[in-house]
């Protein structure tokens, strides 16, 4: 019985020059990661793709899946892996037309990576396009915009035949552009710029800002299920939680009503920052959309803007809700950000949120209270949870050692 393999298909990695073994190998390591419990039995680069293998032959639609959602994965198809007997591909090419659903009209299309097979493609097209005519004499050859194409490829020896391929996520493969700190609410734009950013190759460290003890902690198993959620992409290995509330509420009586929002935005950036600075991290990401909300007008941006000294990446910035709503029923955070709890984003809010502060009011403000004892506060108790999801997070010792009961089990002997 001919084997079923997953051929997965890259776009940008291909685009590489002389690094690009370096994103096919951090490629390779991510979906072993990805199909752990899978019985896979081998992942290895074979001339342009990735080639994964099942112990029992037999790769599934569910595995599919599961590799399409890996970032730097373009496709990924289910391919009969042959010999090169021509009656052997010829018969695979005949089972995957047939189970590619309903369709009028086919072509073939076929390639070879190396000229040691003899047969030429065009001979690969007359051959196996003449099986599949006597296979399926009702259906027509159509050379453009066929309703199916199968595609035989010779490749180191061994001849890949398919029909059917899913679309991945594309991008990067995570762990090849560094590491960020996102700042992630459980709402619905946080974690759609996590994954943005993810797909483009960073590990990426979340932020939460809690409103406990004035709040539940509901907001923080909501974002731990977020985290989970994407952790078929394998972009997080670490969640920070900051406990807020008491913060927004000595900053809520010292600051002048309006410039509440802003205030807060300074503190989470400042504290963001301190971890990204302790973890490594290059830049900080947030979920922000112009204009969207009072705080994400130029004016106000600018304002919180001036809290960092590492580049702050805004992958939504351009994008309406409609947009962001739909990448989160993609990603699969959609429903989980629907659900209402309490959090740091609806406590001590303002009637009339300033909405174009000018930046003596906000310099004023900021000085009003003691923002560098509240910063060294907030790092000083922050938490974290750790995730298995991203071969490519390294955690930092400093930040462990001062969590000892929230630490790995493991932690004094690394």
């Amino acid at each position: 019985m001919t084997n079923r393999v997953c051929l997965v298909h890259y776009h940008e990695i291909g685009l590489k020059g002389k690094n690009r073994a370096t994103f096919e190998n951090q490629l390779v390591t991510n979906l072993k990661r990805a199909l752990r419990g899978q019985r896979v039995s081998a992942i290895k680069r074979v001339s342009g793709h990735i080639l994964v293998s099942f112990e029992d032959g037999q790769a599934t639609d569910e595995q599919a899946n599961l590799i399409a959602q890996v970032p730097g994965v373009a496709r990924v198809s289910l391919a009969y892996l042959c010999g090169l007997d021509e009656r052997q591909y010829c018969d695979a090419a005949v089972r995957a037309l047939g189970e590619a659903g309903s369709f009028e009209t086919f072509k073939v299309h076929a390639r070879r990576s190396s000229t040691a097979y003899e047969l030429h493609t065009l001979d690969i097209h007359r051959l196996v396009g003449g099986v599949l005519c006597e296979a399926f004499p009702t259906k027509k050859v159509q050379m453009h915009d066929p309703d199916v194409t199968v595609y035989v490829l010779v490749v180191q020896g061994s001849v890949y035949v398919y029909a059917a391929s899913r679309v991945g996520v594309g991008g990067l493969p995570v762990g090849t552009a560094g590491k960020v700190v996102t700042l992630l609410s459980s709402g619905f734009d946080s974690p759609v710029a996590t994954w943005m950013v993810g797909r483009r190759g960073a590990t990426c460290v979340p932020v939460h800002f809690s409103g406990r003890p004035m709040t539940s902690d509901s907001s923080e198993w909501l974002c731990q299920d977020i985290v989970e959620a994407l952790a078929p992409a394998g972009i997080i290995g670490r969640l920070y939680v900051v406990p807020f509330g008491e913060c927004q509420r000595d900053i809520s009586l010292a600051v002048p009503q309006s410039l509440r929002i802003i205030t807060y935005r300074r503190m989470m950036i400042a504290v963001s920052e301190r971890i990204a600075r302790l973890e490594g991290a290059k830049a900080l990401v947030t979920g922000e959309s112009l204009g969207q909300v009072a705080s994400q007008t130029l004016e106000n941006i600018a304002a919180v803007n001036e809290m960092a000294t590492m580049p702050i990446l805004r992958p939504l910035i351009g994008s309406d809700k409609m947009e962001i709503m739909r990448r989160a029923e993609q990603i699969g955070t959609h429903e989980l950000s629907s659900q209402s709890v309490e959090d740091c984003c609806t406590l001590f809010m303002p009637r009339r949120p300033e909405t174009h502060a000018r930046m003596d009011a906000v310099h004023e403000a900021w000085d009003s209270f003691d923002h560098d004892a509240m910063i060294e506060q907030l790092v000083d108790h922050v938490e974290y949870v750790d995730y298995d999801f991203c071969p490519s997070y390294k955690p930092p010792r400093q930040i462990r050692s001062w969590h000892r009961e929230l630490a790995p089990a493991d932690w004094e002997q690394e």
